[in-house]
Protein backbone atom coordinates (compact mmCIF):
# COMPACT_ATOMS: atom_id res chain seq x y z
CA UNK A 1 0.00 0.00 0.00
CA UNK A 2 1.34 3.41 -0.99
CA UNK A 3 0.53 6.72 0.76
CA UNK A 4 -1.74 7.61 -2.16
CA UNK A 5 -3.59 4.30 -1.82
CA UNK A 6 -3.93 4.86 1.92
CA UNK A 7 -5.43 8.29 1.24
CA UNK A 8 -7.98 6.69 -1.09
CA UNK A 9 -8.70 4.02 1.53
CA UNK A 10 -9.44 6.71 4.12
CA UNK A 11 -11.97 8.30 1.77
CA UNK A 12 -13.73 5.01 0.99
CA UNK A 13 -16.75 4.24 3.25
CA UNK A 14 -16.52 0.61 2.11
CA UNK A 15 -12.86 0.38 3.14
CA UNK A 16 -11.49 -3.09 3.78
CA UNK A 17 -9.69 -3.91 7.04
CA UNK A 18 -5.93 -3.47 7.13
CA UNK A 19 -3.23 -5.06 9.26
CA UNK A 20 -0.76 -2.77 11.04
CA UNK A 21 2.47 -4.47 12.07
CA UNK A 22 4.08 -3.38 15.35
CA UNK A 23 7.78 -2.49 15.22
CA UNK A 24 9.09 -1.53 18.65
CA UNK A 25 12.65 -0.22 18.44
CA UNK A 26 12.88 0.07 22.21
CA UNK A 27 14.71 -1.91 24.90
CA UNK A 28 11.70 -2.22 27.21
CA UNK A 29 8.43 -2.86 25.36
CA UNK A 30 6.18 -5.36 27.18
CA UNK A 31 6.21 -8.01 24.46
CA UNK A 32 9.39 -7.73 22.39
CA UNK A 33 11.54 -5.16 24.17
CA UNK A 34 15.10 -5.08 22.81
CA UNK A 35 14.45 -7.60 20.06
CA UNK A 36 14.53 -5.00 17.28
CA UNK A 37 16.55 -2.17 18.83
CA UNK A 38 19.28 -2.81 16.24
CA UNK A 39 18.27 -0.82 13.11
CA UNK A 40 19.32 -3.58 10.72
CA UNK A 41 17.22 -6.17 12.54
CA UNK A 42 14.29 -3.72 12.68
CA UNK A 43 14.46 -3.09 8.93
CA UNK A 44 14.55 -6.82 8.20
CA UNK A 45 11.58 -7.46 10.49
CA UNK A 46 9.59 -4.65 8.87
CA UNK A 47 10.17 -6.19 5.44
CA UNK A 48 9.07 -9.57 6.78
CA UNK A 49 5.86 -8.09 8.19
CA UNK A 50 5.07 -6.30 4.93
CA UNK A 51 5.62 -9.53 3.00
CA UNK A 52 3.32 -11.33 5.45
CA UNK A 53 0.45 -8.93 4.83
CA UNK A 54 0.99 -5.73 6.82
CA UNK A 55 -0.26 -2.66 4.95
CA UNK A 56 1.16 -0.39 7.69
CA UNK A 57 4.34 -0.67 9.75
CA UNK A 58 4.04 1.24 13.05
CA UNK A 59 7.48 2.23 14.33
CA UNK A 60 7.82 3.28 17.96
CA UNK A 61 10.84 4.52 19.91
CA UNK A 62 9.16 4.77 23.32
CA UNK A 63 7.58 1.98 25.34
CA UNK A 64 4.02 2.64 26.46
CA UNK A 65 3.62 -0.46 28.63
CA UNK A 66 2.00 0.10 32.05
CA UNK A 67 4.44 1.87 34.36
CA UNK A 68 6.76 3.05 31.61
CA UNK A 69 8.39 6.48 31.78
CA UNK A 70 8.62 9.09 28.99
CA UNK A 71 11.65 9.02 26.67
CA UNK A 72 13.13 12.36 25.48
CA UNK A 73 12.26 13.33 21.93
CA UNK A 74 15.87 13.33 20.77
CA UNK A 75 16.36 9.75 21.95
CA UNK A 76 13.14 8.65 20.25
CA UNK A 77 14.34 10.30 17.03
CA UNK A 78 17.70 8.53 17.31
CA UNK A 79 15.93 5.19 17.67
CA UNK A 80 13.42 5.53 14.83
CA UNK A 81 15.07 7.74 12.20
CA UNK A 82 17.58 5.23 10.82
CA UNK A 83 14.90 2.54 10.64
CA UNK A 84 12.46 4.77 8.77
CA UNK A 85 15.10 5.98 6.34
CA UNK A 86 16.18 2.39 5.78
CA UNK A 87 12.64 1.47 4.77
CA UNK A 88 11.57 4.55 2.83
CA UNK A 89 10.71 3.72 -0.78
CA UNK A 90 11.60 0.07 -0.23
CA UNK A 91 8.42 -1.38 1.25
CA UNK A 92 4.95 -2.35 -0.07
CA UNK A 93 3.47 -0.74 3.06
CA UNK A 94 3.19 2.73 4.51
CA UNK A 95 5.19 3.77 7.56
CA UNK A 96 3.60 5.05 10.76
CA UNK A 97 5.26 6.75 13.73
CA UNK A 98 4.05 5.80 17.20
CA UNK A 99 4.76 8.86 19.36
CA UNK A 100 3.13 11.62 21.41
CA UNK A 101 5.82 14.20 20.63
CA UNK A 102 5.51 16.56 17.66
CA UNK A 103 9.28 16.81 17.17
CA UNK A 104 9.51 13.04 16.83
CA UNK A 105 6.55 12.93 14.47
CA UNK A 106 8.01 15.64 12.24
CA UNK A 107 11.42 13.95 12.09
CA UNK A 108 9.66 10.69 11.24
CA UNK A 109 7.60 12.33 8.47
CA UNK A 110 10.82 13.76 7.03
CA UNK A 111 12.28 10.24 7.17
CA UNK A 112 9.33 8.66 5.34
CA UNK A 113 6.40 8.19 7.74
CA UNK A 114 2.91 8.80 6.30
CA UNK A 115 0.82 8.32 9.47
CA UNK A 116 1.02 9.49 13.09
CA UNK A 117 -0.18 7.17 15.86
CA UNK A 118 -0.60 9.26 19.03
CA UNK A 119 -1.76 7.39 22.14
CA UNK A 120 -2.42 10.72 23.89
CA UNK A 121 -4.73 11.96 21.09
CA UNK A 122 -2.72 15.17 20.87
CA UNK A 123 -2.91 15.95 24.59
CA UNK A 124 0.75 15.38 25.50
CA UNK A 125 2.14 17.94 23.07
CA UNK A 126 0.13 21.01 21.98
CA UNK A 127 2.12 21.11 18.74
CA UNK A 128 1.01 17.64 17.60
CA UNK A 129 -2.40 18.45 16.11
CA UNK A 130 -1.15 21.60 14.33
CA UNK A 131 1.75 19.55 12.94
CA UNK A 132 -0.61 16.91 11.53
CA UNK A 133 -2.68 19.69 9.97
CA UNK A 134 0.32 21.53 8.52
CA UNK A 135 1.94 18.40 7.08
CA UNK A 136 -1.44 16.97 6.01
CA UNK A 137 -0.61 13.62 7.57
CA UNK A 138 -3.37 11.32 8.88
CA UNK A 139 -3.35 10.78 12.64
CA UNK A 140 -4.70 8.11 14.98
CA UNK A 141 -6.24 9.63 18.11
CA UNK A 142 -6.36 7.10 20.96
CA UNK A 143 -8.24 7.18 24.24
CA UNK A 144 -6.19 6.78 27.41
CA UNK A 145 -7.05 7.49 31.02
CA UNK A 146 -3.92 8.88 32.70
CA UNK A 147 -0.44 8.26 31.33
CA UNK A 148 1.48 5.01 30.74
CA UNK A 149 3.14 5.54 34.13
CA UNK A 150 -0.20 5.90 35.97
CA UNK A 151 -2.92 4.52 33.71
CA UNK A 152 -3.47 1.25 35.59
CA UNK A 153 -3.75 2.92 39.01
CA UNK A 154 -7.43 2.22 39.67
CA UNK A 155 -9.05 3.36 36.39
CA UNK A 156 -12.73 4.19 36.93
CA UNK A 157 -15.57 4.82 34.45
CA UNK A 158 -19.29 5.42 34.65
CA UNK A 159 -20.12 3.91 31.27
CA UNK A 160 -16.80 2.94 29.73
CA UNK A 161 -17.96 2.99 26.10
CA UNK A 162 -19.92 6.19 26.55
CA UNK A 163 -16.96 7.84 28.26
CA UNK A 164 -14.52 6.72 25.55
CA UNK A 165 -16.79 7.88 22.73
CA UNK A 166 -17.31 11.29 24.34
CA UNK A 167 -13.57 11.73 24.91
CA UNK A 168 -12.74 10.74 21.34
CA UNK A 169 -15.46 13.02 19.99
CA UNK A 170 -13.80 15.94 21.79
CA UNK A 171 -10.37 15.02 20.45
CA UNK A 172 -11.73 14.75 16.90
CA UNK A 173 -13.19 18.24 17.35
CA UNK A 174 -9.83 19.48 18.64
CA UNK A 175 -8.11 18.01 15.59
CA UNK A 176 -10.55 19.63 13.19
CA UNK A 177 -10.20 22.95 15.03
CA UNK A 178 -6.42 22.68 14.58
CA UNK A 179 -6.93 22.34 10.83
CA UNK A 180 -6.82 18.56 10.30
CA UNK A 181 -9.14 17.35 7.57
CA UNK A 182 -11.80 15.09 9.14
CA UNK A 183 -10.94 12.36 6.62
CA UNK A 184 -7.38 12.30 8.03
CA UNK A 185 -8.51 11.38 11.56
CA UNK A 186 -8.69 7.79 12.81
CA UNK A 187 -9.78 6.70 16.29
CA UNK A 188 -8.64 4.05 18.77
CA UNK A 189 -10.51 3.15 22.00
CA UNK A 190 -7.19 2.33 23.69
CA UNK A 191 -7.62 -1.27 24.80
CA UNK A 192 -5.41 -1.75 27.87
CA UNK A 193 -4.64 1.94 28.33
CA UNK A 194 -6.20 2.97 31.63
CA UNK A 195 -8.70 0.13 31.62
CA UNK A 196 -9.35 -2.86 33.82
CA UNK A 197 -10.00 -6.27 32.27
CA UNK A 198 -13.77 -5.75 32.46
CA UNK A 199 -13.41 -2.37 30.71
CA UNK A 200 -11.38 -3.92 27.89
CA UNK A 201 -13.90 -6.71 27.39
CA UNK A 202 -16.84 -4.31 27.38
CA UNK A 203 -15.16 -2.01 24.84
CA UNK A 204 -14.44 -4.97 22.57
CA UNK A 205 -17.93 -6.39 23.01
CA UNK A 206 -19.60 -3.03 22.22
CA UNK A 207 -17.15 -1.78 19.62
CA UNK A 208 -19.85 -1.38 16.96
CA UNK A 209 -20.92 1.70 18.92
CA UNK A 210 -17.69 3.41 17.88
CA UNK A 211 -19.23 3.79 14.41
CA UNK A 212 -21.12 6.79 15.78
CA UNK A 213 -17.83 8.70 15.51
CA UNK A 214 -17.85 8.18 11.73
CA UNK A 215 -14.10 7.64 11.62
CA UNK A 216 -12.04 4.48 10.94
CA UNK A 217 -11.42 2.49 14.11
CA UNK A 218 -7.98 1.14 14.99
CA UNK A 219 -7.88 -1.75 17.48
CA UNK A 220 -4.71 -2.78 19.30
CA UNK A 221 -5.25 -5.97 21.28
CA UNK A 222 -2.15 -7.95 20.38
CA UNK A 223 -0.76 -10.04 23.25
CA UNK A 224 -2.36 -7.77 25.88
CA UNK A 225 -2.10 -8.74 29.54
CA UNK A 226 -5.84 -9.13 30.13
CA UNK A 227 -5.83 -12.02 27.66
CA UNK A 228 -3.26 -13.82 29.77
CA UNK A 229 -5.42 -13.41 32.87
CA UNK A 230 -8.33 -15.01 31.02
CA UNK A 231 -6.42 -17.85 29.35
CA UNK A 232 -3.71 -18.44 31.94
CA UNK A 233 -0.96 -17.70 29.41
CA UNK A 234 1.79 -15.81 31.24
CA UNK A 235 4.05 -15.25 28.23
CA UNK A 236 3.01 -12.42 25.92
CA UNK A 237 4.35 -14.35 22.93
CA UNK A 238 2.03 -17.25 23.84
CA UNK A 239 -1.16 -15.21 23.42
CA UNK A 240 -1.46 -15.72 19.67
CA UNK A 241 -4.75 -17.64 19.81
CA UNK A 242 -6.45 -15.19 22.16
CA UNK A 243 -5.21 -12.37 19.93
CA UNK A 244 -6.59 -14.16 16.87
CA UNK A 245 -10.00 -14.58 18.52
CA UNK A 246 -10.13 -10.90 19.42
CA UNK A 247 -8.93 -9.78 15.97
CA UNK A 248 -11.67 -11.89 14.37
CA UNK A 249 -14.30 -10.31 16.61
CA UNK A 250 -12.92 -6.81 15.97
CA UNK A 251 -12.95 -7.16 12.18
CA UNK A 252 -16.43 -8.70 12.24
CA UNK A 253 -17.61 -5.72 14.28
CA UNK A 254 -16.16 -2.98 12.13
CA UNK A 255 -12.47 -2.50 12.95
CA UNK A 256 -10.72 -0.76 10.06
CA UNK A 257 -7.17 -1.50 11.23
CA UNK A 258 -5.88 -4.20 13.58
CA UNK A 259 -2.51 -3.48 15.18
CA UNK A 260 -0.62 -6.75 15.80
CA UNK A 261 2.75 -8.37 16.42
CA UNK A 262 2.11 -11.67 14.62
CA UNK A 263 1.31 -10.28 11.18
CA UNK A 264 1.19 -13.48 9.13
CA UNK A 265 -1.35 -15.37 11.25
CA UNK A 266 -3.47 -12.27 11.90
CA UNK A 267 -3.53 -11.38 8.20
CA UNK A 268 -4.95 -14.86 7.61
CA UNK A 269 -7.61 -14.22 10.27
CA UNK A 270 -8.59 -10.95 8.58
CA UNK A 271 -8.70 -12.59 5.15
CA UNK A 272 -10.88 -15.42 6.44
CA UNK A 273 -13.35 -13.05 8.09
CA UNK A 274 -13.56 -11.08 4.84
CA UNK A 275 -14.24 -14.27 2.90
CA UNK A 276 -17.04 -15.24 5.30
CA UNK A 277 -18.56 -11.76 5.08
CA UNK A 278 -18.17 -11.06 1.38
CA UNK A 279 -17.25 -14.28 -0.42
CA UNK A 280 -13.95 -15.86 -1.41
CA UNK A 281 -13.69 -13.80 -4.58
CA UNK A 282 -13.24 -10.68 -2.46
CA UNK A 283 -10.75 -12.18 -0.02
CA UNK A 284 -7.48 -11.05 -1.60
CA UNK A 285 -5.53 -8.87 0.86
CA UNK A 286 -5.11 -5.15 0.25
CA UNK A 287 -1.55 -4.13 -0.58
Amino acid sequence: MSPAQFHCWLQDPARRPLVMGILNVTPDSFSDGGKFSDPALAVTHAREMAAAGAAIIDVGGESTRPGSQPIPADEQIRRVERVLRGLRGDLPAILSIDTTRAAVAEAAIDAGASLINDISAGKDDPDMLPLAARRRVPIVLMHMQGTPATMQNNPVYGDVMGDVIESLRKRIAAGVAAGIEPANILTDPGIGFGKRMEHNLELIRRMRELRTLHRPVVIGVSRKGFMGRITGEDLASGRRFSTAATVAWAVTNGAAIVRVHDVGPMAQVVRMIEAIQHGAADSEPVS
